[in-house]
């Protein structure tokens, strides 16, 4: 199925068979992205999204594996409230990558998007219609990453009941506003939402803790409006992202490049690096590219180069860096980010 052929398909059941597919296998039961409602005990629907990224499992592995399960369990698939899951892009899955040449990014063109108008951009906002037309109790979008991260939750907004349902998954939780056109961006117009991210693909620790926070979800009555205490998260907010210009050539050693990034890069998520921090060795006419959260280009704040090296300007705390030469230039080197304790909500 091709970029502009793309339909929503929407079904009121699970296909038979399908929970026994690995998420490669899919397409050769499912047409193309897939919203499926399964009725529940209690309303509204918990809305779940796997697989925005066809390379990235752990939110269909997680799925089938809880509602296995319940089916065990029960006999049948008795569940405590409705679910609607969106299986996304299952031709990517089918070749392992995270969308295909003639595809944009999926989780990249929801509502909100600057991307330019394109049949995965109708879809999306097709989903979203419906989920508004039929209520949502909490969204949750489901990723793995590449490199070297803790298991940690994504918010949009600063809410107590988005923050309740991040600290659910992970003390860690980010707070970004870009990239812009994200499931999480577009959902929480509508209801409590966040984006998982949960470690490594095949990682089973990563699926485990996926499937036990969308059954605790399943589970709870009300998502509270109270504060957290502070101490019971650490947030951070992302104020810049990190891409290398499509004509800037770029590798790890031995690879000869105008960039050599550092074969460490990976140990740097999710510490606070000290101005000097070596990112990479530079050629001359090397350079890369910070945007911050308005879309400015940041550049000169963040890094220089010096003695033929990258260096940060200033201290940072990087997330997603990762040694997957393809993911850089699909999405990003990095994003950059700072705490945001003092913006937790205060308790009355």
């Amino acid at each position: 199925m091709t970029e502009t052929s793309l339909t929503l398909h929407e079904l009121d059941q699970l296909p038979a068979g399908l929970l026994e597919l690995n998420s490669i296998d899919l397409n050769t039961r499912l047409p193309g992205p897939t919203l499926i409602h399964l009725a529940g005990e209690r309303e509204p629907a918990l809305f779940v999204s796997a697989l925005m990224h066809g390379n990235e499992p752990v939110g269909w592995d997680a799925v089938r594996l809880l509602l296995g399960q319940y089916r065990e369990r029960h006999g049948q698939l008795r569940l405590p409230r409705s679910l609607s899951l969106f299986i996304g892009n299952v031709q990517a899955a089918a070749a392992n990558a995270r969308h295909l040449p003639d595809q944009p990014d999926f989780n990249r063109v929801w509502p909100g998007t600057e991307e330019p108008a394109s049949p995965a951009r109708a879809l999306m906002a097709e989903v979203v219609a419906i989920m508004q037309r039929r209520g949502l109790f909490a969204s949750i979008d489901l990723h793995n990453n590449t490199g070297s991260n803790p298991h940690y939750a994504c918010i949009n907004r600063i809410d107590n009941r988005f923050l309740h349902l991040a600290r659910l998954f992970a003390r860690t939780v980010v707070y970004f506003v870009r990239p812009t056109g994200v499931q999480s961006q577009a959902m929480a117009q509508l209801c409590p939402a966040v984006t998982l991210e949960c470690g490594r693909v095949g990682d089973r620790l990563g699926i485990e803790h996926a499937r036990a926070f969308i059954d605790a979800c399943l589970h709870l009555r009300e998502l509270p409006d109270h504060a957290l205490p502070a101490q019971d998260l650490d947030l951070f907010h992302t104020v810049a992202r990190v891409t290398i210009p499509e004509q800037v050539s770029f590798g790890f050693p031995p690879h000869e490049a105008e960039l050599v990034l550092s074969p460490e890069l990976e140990r740097f998520n999710f510490r606070e690096l000290p101005p000097g921090t070596a990112f990479a060795r530079a050629r001359p006419g090397a350079r890369i590219e910070v945007r911050d959260e308005h879309g400015r280009n940041v550049t000169d704040q963040f890094f220089r180069i010096e003695q033929d090296e990258l260096k940060l300007q200033v201290p940072a705390m990087p997330s997603m860096l990762t040694a997957d030469a393809t993911v850089i230039r699909q999405d990003c080197l990095c994003y950059l980010m700072e705490r945001y304790h003092q913006h937790i909500p205060p308790r009355h």
